[in-house]
């Protein structure tokens, strides 16, 4: 019992003497002066970015990534994002199950949370993984997640000096901040590696350890005297903000936090021309968007940042997950889970088992939603053949399900014809498909013998894409037939991708079909005027690409020259070309 008292009191007095240490230190840094003597920092809406990209083209910015531009006030979903795209749905499940640790840990940027995340999301991933995530996934969740009040005032230094720092670690941001930010300098943790693998642990030095006196260390080797003329900060009262300010263009600073708020006394030089400037970059400020009518998915609000806000556009991007991962998203995922992997085999069995007229009711009371527009006139050939025989549908490619779902909306099965599709995907097609062998004259039979016998369904584009454009159309299937129907097809999901690039592609239509409501809109714009085709005197390519145009105006998108080769070296690090096994020898 003695014992356990001399622990108690032992415990007791570390604890008091460590609180009045930093007490003294707290006070020592920030010169904490009477509440009289303070006035509240500006908003960052008060802040005229055209006026400073026409007087300040050279300006210095000074911000915290997590802090300023993004809207998220937590890195959790940033490194559930890596656990889950990097590491499965293993590593995903023991992060969330250490959020309750981190809630007493702090899981903002606090340091022992910190590492907390780090070490549960990167021990024994591949470096090479997680560098393909950060490059495919993260910045599609950055772009979402942007604060474009913050982006403007640091896109508006043009010419001038960008110096980031973050708590992330700097694998997960510093792609993403010198691509589409433009920064010139990150300060961001380093974590381990040791081989091919990560350690999960930070890295000593050159801003590693993800704590603050290390970030300050590498700010002063960065900027030393040089301070930036612009800094932003949040309204949390973090020592993230002191540091940021601390090294921002104040000739007098004093400094005190409160609850949301932060106070600070600037004296300013009236001489010099760039005024000494520290804006707090409110979250709250942040508008709600409301999509145009002119694009074809279901109206409602959303609080993500619009496509066309984007600092450059983004094409491709990879990854499952349709959402921002945060706990609570991501427990409601997981718990749904079990009932998702069910729904999709129902899903996938009704096209299978019920023929079309039923499989489509039953599919929508599966909670399967499908949009479809008719053309005012269908067929502006009146010497073409019925309706039911030697019809191309071009459609552009969202998913797998692509022309399985036009054979419903026409009530009749449509082959297609592919590149590469897995067994599983095979198998589970209820329409028949044909897989092409890239050898232009051999495709080109197969396609003509496929006509001669009926209709077929092919996607130019030779790839999908998830978001508003359309890549270059190949345009061998215009030299192939007279009969030409553009099919105009978009899908929207809310929990998973239905397509991956790096991933595992016979589980795409499993992912696709497990999401509650998936979306699809499918329009039939007519048949192609026998002028607009060969035989009228155009060439395959100004077929190919008319036929583009048509449907990139119908869906609201944009045509691009990317190809199926681009879109997999820029996700996967590979053209995208499956090599066919050998035929085994008898």
């Amino acid at each position: 019992m003695e014992i356990l008292k001399i622990a108690v009191h032992e415990c007791v007095s570390y604890f008091f003497k460590a609180a009045k240490q930093i007490h003294i230190l707290h006070s020592f840094v920030n010169r904490i002066p009477p509440p009289s003597s303070l006035h509240p920092l500006p908003s960052l809406s008060l802040y005229d970015t055209e006026a400073a990209r026409k007087k300040k083209a050279e300006y210095s910015v000074l911000f915290d990534f997590h802090g300023s531009l993004l809207r998220s006030s937590s890195l959790f979903p940033f490194f559930m994002v890596v656990a889950f795209e990097g590491g499965g749905l293993f590593r995903a499940a023991l992060l969330l199950l250490t959020f309750p640790l981190l809630l007493l840990a702090g899981h903002g940027g606090e340091l022992m949370g910190l590492k907390m995340m780090a070490f549960v999301t990167f021990c024994g991933l591949r470096r090479r993984n997680v560098e393909i995530v950060a490059r495919a996934v993260l910045n599609k969740v950055y772009l979402e997640d942007l604060n474009r009040r913050g982006y403007e005032v640091v896109e508006a230094a043009a010419a001038g000096r960008k110096v980031a720092v973050t708590s992330l670690p700097r694998v997960m941001v510093e792609g993403f901040l010198k691509e589409y930010v433009g920064v010139s300098e990150v300060i961001a943790a380093e974590m381990e590696v040791r081989g091919m693998y990560f350690t999960g642990i930070f890295a000593a030095g050159g801003g590693g350890g993800g704590g603050r006196c290390e970030r300050q260390m590498a700010l002063w080797e960065l900027l030393g005297e040089d301070k930036a003329d612009i800094g932003l900060v949040n309204t949390c009262s973090t020592p993230t903000n002191q540091m940021l300010i601390s090294f921002s263009k104040l000739k007098s600073l004093r400094e005190r936090f409160l609850c949301n708020l932060s106070y600070v006394e600037i004296v300013t030089d009236s001489s010099n021309e760039i005024s000494q400037e520290v804006y707090i970059v409110n979250k709250k400020e942040t508008p709600v968007i409301t999509p145009t009518n002119a694009d074809p998915l279901p109206a409602g609000k959303s609080t993500l940042n619009p496509k066309p806000k984007y600092p450059k556009p983004l094409v491709f991007h990879d990854g499952r997950l349709a959402f921002l991962p945060t706990p609570s998203a991501t427990l409601a995922v997981l718990l749904f889970l079990p009932f998702s992997l069910i729904l999709s085999i129902l899903r996938i069995l009704t096209g299978l088992v019920f023929p079309y007229w039923i499989a489509i009711t039953v599919a929508s009371a599966l909670g399967l939603r499908i949009r479809v527009s008719h053309p005012p006139n269908p067929n502006p050939n009146p010497n073409s053949r019925k309706a039911d025989r030697g019809v191309l549908y071009v459609c552009n490619h969202r998913t797998l399900a692509d022309p399985i779902i036009l054979s419903v909306v026409l009530a009749r099965s449509v082959p297609a014809v592919t590149y590469s599709l897995s067994p599983i995907s095979e198998a589970v097609s209820p329409i028949p498909t044909v897989r092409l062998t890239r050898d232009r004259r051999r495709d080109a039979a197969i396609i003509r013998r496929i006509i001669a016998a009926g209709n077929l369904a092919i996607c130019p584009e030779g790839t999908t894409c998830r978001e508003p454009y359309l890549l270059r159309f190949s345009p061998l299937f215009a030299e192939l037939a007279d009969e030409i129907e553009p099919v105009a097809i978009n899908v929207e999901v809310s929990m998973f991708y239905g397509t991956t690039a790096s991933g595992i592609k016979s589980l795409d239509p499993i992912f696709f079909f497990m999401n509650p409501r998936p979306w699809y809109y499918v329009g039939l714009l007519g048949r192609v005027s026998p002028k607009m085709i060969i035989s009228g005197g155009f060439t395959a390519a100004d077929v190919a690409n008319g036929i583009q145009r048509k449907l990139a105006e119908a869906l609201g998108f944009q045509c691009t020259t990317l190809t199926r080769r681009d879109k997999y070296l820029m996700l996967a690090g590979n053209d995208g070309i499956v090599t066919p096994e050998p035929p085994k020898e008898a």
